[in-house]
């Protein structure tokens, strides 16, 4: 039983396909289902079910994922603790939302992989809640509610908000001063299944209570660029984590309303399924990402941070 066969069914049983485990871990597809069939014979066991639509573990195959999991992430760190800073490697698949993804990882990457040149980052920029076990991630830059048990989550803090709008809709229909004025402004409203649900502008009040108020919605849209879009068309006020905000300000592409009605901070967290055992490589990119999200976010009870 070589270690490379337990890597392989590791995978298997996490992504639940022959293809996407061949890809992960750079291996023909063939070599993939070769690996499980001499492990099934020197074990004499059946390890997957396997039908044209599920790949999944048989009740022995899953004791065996649970022990194999162990020994491949300790196999891992006993080699990294023989390798320097720099001889750092392996492949880490992580996932970030866009914004910061745009404007904050890919900017600094260079530095990272100039710290370790060995390490190959593949890195999925998406506003989707992606799914971390079936789509092979190691970590996931995760923004809002997290509804996944059986995941470990790093949570890094909250996000505080902001509502923008355009000078554009200024111009149109000029600033609200107050929630009551909401009742002639429109807001930008996003859903990412553009399901029919009611647009509401979301605020917080002193005592830490959230309000929704009703308001009236030109377009329905399910990307954070599309949001970003339709708030510069002039199409109604979007609330954002003020992160990402801050150079728009500046500058004047956005123009903050209602400032004492911003909605709940927003939880962000590192997200893994990699459990206690988090392969070095890994370590060391969570800790990239954190600390590049650090002066953004603010502990509960905490000032804002900007």
């Amino acid at each position: 039983m070589d270690l490379e066969s337990l890597r392989v069914v590791v995978r298997l049983a996490e992504l639940g396909s022959f293809t996407l485990t061949a890809t992960q871990l750079a291996l023909s597809k063939s070599r993939v289902s070769q690996r499980v069939k001499e492990l099934e014979a020197e074990l004499g066991v059946r390890l997957f079910h396997r039908t044209t639509r599920v790949v999944r573990p048989t009740p022995d195959g899953e004791q065996l994922v649970v022990r194999a999991r162990r020994l491949v992430a300790e196999a891992d760190e006993v080699a990294a603790l023989f390798q320097g800073p720099r001889n750092l490697r392996g492949r880490v698949r992580i996932d970030l939302p866009t914004a910061f993804a745009h404007t904050h990882a890919l900017p600094r990457l260079p530095e990272l992989l100039a710290l370790h040149p060995q390490l190959e980052i593949e890195l999925s920029a998406t506003d989707r809640r992606v799914d971390v076990l079936r789509e092979g991630f190691d970590c996931v830059l995760r923004v809002g509610s997290l509804r996944e048990p059986s995941l470990t989550a790093q949570r890094l803090g909250l996000l505080a908000m902001v509502n923008l709008v355009s000078p554009a809709y200024v111009q149109r229909h000029g600033v609200p001063a107050s929630l009551d004025d909401l009742a002639r402004h429109y807001i930008v409203h996003y859903s990412q299944t553009l399901e029919a649900s009611p647009p509401t502008f979301d605020w917080t009040d002193a005592s830490g209570r959230d309000h929704e108020e009703p308001l009236r919605s030109l377009v329905t849209v399910n990307s954070i660029d599309a949001y970003r879009a339709a708030c510069l068309a002039g199409l109604g006020i979007i609330q954002t984590p003020r992160y990402g905000a801050v150079r728009d300000l500046a500058d004047g592409t956005f123009i903050e309303v209602l400032p004492d009605y911003p909605a709940t901070p927003m939880p962000v967290a590192l997200v893994h399924a990699h459990g206690r055992q988090v392969p070095r490589r890994v370590r060391v990119v969570m800790q990239w990402l954190a600390s590049m999200m650090e002066p953004h976010v603010m502990r509960a009870g905490a000032p804002r941070a900007e």
